[in-house]
């Protein structure tokens, strides 16, 4: 009987406790996990009619490498001027873009130095997880630099089933907050390794609805890391009528370029070195 009631007992503290630990494991997955992450910030110019316009965008990363290369989203950085990568330690550092891809809304910075207190983030692989697994986005959303969300893994996406215009990306559904500034941003386990990188969230209010779509590492590392590739930027605006014959464009239609090419050649690499 004492044996009995016993059971009944800790089958009745034990759920009270559940919380606790699970609120110390995310603690403790935080505290390692942030060193790996940095702020991305950037500064552009937009060619129009009224003239040039100024603008700055801010999203997140992660350092992949010991010699200063941090993956973040392609919309966060493309044919910027200026690309600058905060760490947790607050020094600021210069960084150019290497490597990119819209398809897959990825690209590959290069730092001009590794701060100290940066550190290596461990890659996971997103083939093994699954739908109802836990996970953990840091960043800096609307500029509040490592800031943590948990949710869940809600579905898998292939490529070609989500946006259109990203049709090589492989995505993961989850229901972890996601806002402006999270783009770019690493998706951990609980184990504390890089699964996803950060790249959508759909919103009909135009806030967090649970709607986050990440790009799967494996994907990201396949079509970015582990293939030579080249990159180019050239960004403009198409000049037709009025515009066109202020400019003396000979043709019915013309493009005016405000951003000059730039091709990188990046050779094939490995994660964690």
């Amino acid at each position: 009987m004492k044996r009995v009631l016993a059971m009944i007992i800790a089958a009745a503290v034990l759920p009270a406790f559940a919380p606790v630990t699970q609120a110390q494991n995310l603690d403790d997955t935080f505290r390692k996990v942030s060193p790996y992450v940095v702020v991305v910030r950037s500064k552009g110019r937009d060619v129009g009619a009224s003239g040039v316009t100024r603008f700055n965008q801010t999203g997140s990363g992660v350092l992949i490498s010991s010699d200063g290369r941090v993956m973040t989203a392609a919309h966060v950085v493309n044919g910027m001027d200026e690309i600058t990568v905060e760490g947790i330690g607050g020094e600021v550092v210069r960084a150019k873009i290497i490597s990119s891809d819209a398809a897959v809304d990825v690209s590959l910075l290069q730092l001009e130095r590794v701060t100290a207190a940066m550190r290596v983030a461990p890659i996971g692989d997103s083939d093994r997880v699954r739908v109802g697994q836990q996970v953990m986005v840091v960043g800096a959303p609307y500029g509040l630099a490592h800031s943590m969300s948990v949710g869940w893994i809600s579905a898998r996406w292939p490529p070609n089933t989500i946006f259109r215009d990203m049709p090589l990306a492989e995505f993961l559904q989850t229901t972890a907050t996601i806002n402006t500034g999270n783009s770019g941003g690493p998706v951990f386990n609980m184990a504390g390794e890089v699964i996803a990188i950060v790249s959508q969230n759909i919103s009909k209010s135009g806030g967090s609805e649970g709607l986050g779509f990440v790009v799967t590492i494996n994907s990201a590392r396949k079509l970015l890391i582990d293939r030579k590739v080249f990159w180019g930027a050239l960004q403009g605006i198409l000049l037709t009528g009025d515009l066109a014959a202020l400019l003396n464009v000979p043709a019915p239609a013309g493009f005016l370029a405000k951003d000059h090419l730039q091709c990188q050649r990046v050779l094939s690499g490995r994660f964690g070195k």
